[in-house]
This record gives C-alpha cells, sequence and structure tokens, in this order.
C-alpha cells in the first residue's frame, strides 16, 4: 500500500497539493442500495408515497451532495463539475433500491469522493421520506464501481452483483 498522502512529513493532516497536476477528464461510478419492506418499495414504485415523488427528490438530493462534497469532508477539495447522473432503480424482486452514481470533471483531482457522497445522500434521501412507515430500511454496499483519470489511470471493480 502506497504512503497516505493526507498527511505531511509529520504525520499533520494536510490537503493534497494538485497544483502541478495536469488537467485531465475524471470519472467516478459509484453504487449502493437500500433494501426495505415489500410495501415500502411499492408505495414508492406506486408514487402513492405523501410526501411526493421520492425517487425524484433523492436524485436531486444526490446531486446537490455531490456539489457539497468539499464542504462535508474536510480535506477534499473544491471542484467544478461538469456532469452528475443518479440513476435511481426499484428492484422489486430483492426489496430495495439500486443508485448508481456517475460523476465528471475536467480537472487535477478525482471526483470518487464527490460520487459516493451523492449516492449515500440519495439513498439517506430515500430513508427519510420513508422512515414513517419503514424504520428497518438498511443502507447496504456503497461502494466505488469505477474511476477513470489521472496519473493512476482507469480503475474498475470486478464484476459483482450482492
Amino acid at each position: 500500500m502506497s504512503d497516505l498522502t493526507h498527511f505531511n512529513q509529520a504525520g499533520e493532516a494536510h490537503m493534497v497539493d494538485v497544483g502541478d497536476k495536469p488537467d485531465t477528464r475524471r470519472i467516478a461510478v459509484t453504487e449502493g442500495y437500500i433494501q426495505m419492506q415489500t410495501d415500502t418499495l411499492k408505495l414508492i414504485m406506486e408514487g402513492g408515497h405523501k410526501k411526493g415523488d421520492v425517487l425524484g427528490i433523492a436524485r436531486v438530493a444526490g446531486i446537490m451532495a455531490a456539489k457539497k462534497t468539499a464542504d462535508l469532508v474536510p480535506l477534499c477539495h473544491p471542484l467544478y463539475l461538469t456532469h452528475v447522473n443518479i440513476d435511481l432503480t426499484p428492484e422489486p424482486e430483492q426489496n430495495r433500491v439500486h443508485c448508481v452514481t456517475t460523476v465528471e470533471t475536467r480537472g487535477q483531482t478525482g471526483v470518487e469522493m464527490e460520487a459516493l457522497c451523492a449516492t449515500q445522500v440519495s439513498l439517506l434521501t430515500i430513508y427519510d421520506m420513508c422512515k414513517a412507515v419503514d424504520r428497518g430500511m438498511s443502507i447496504e454496499q456503497v461502494r466505488l464501481m469505477e474511476k477513470a483519470g489521472g496519473k493512476s489511470g482507469h480503475w474498475a471493480r470486478e464484476s459483482q452483483k450482492p
């Protein structure tokens, strides 16, 4: 494992200097799930929730979270995001909603944290909107699936569906 870059020679936390790195196209794809009761997913899918369009609101919350990641994670660089896509797919056979987030930028550092933050907040928003009917929901398997760009190049998780 390489040295942790968020610590200086004295072992103190610091923001990594990316000033000399070239701008490249950066992409990150993350995923996660929120497991729930059958009736809760049915309510979401039928659009019958009295709070409104659960998946639409969760999608907007995730986009907002991607844009605010540097405000939430202390050592993240503020980034100009060129694209955020959040795909929320109900999976009735598993009683869950699958979230796939893609974030892109052109810059000096990657967008993995923005994609992970967006996925988490999208799923948290679903939880928040549905907790009155299902407090036992569970957010699971939030993880980086793929990243591209920069010095480290392309990385992809081996395909595996939980």
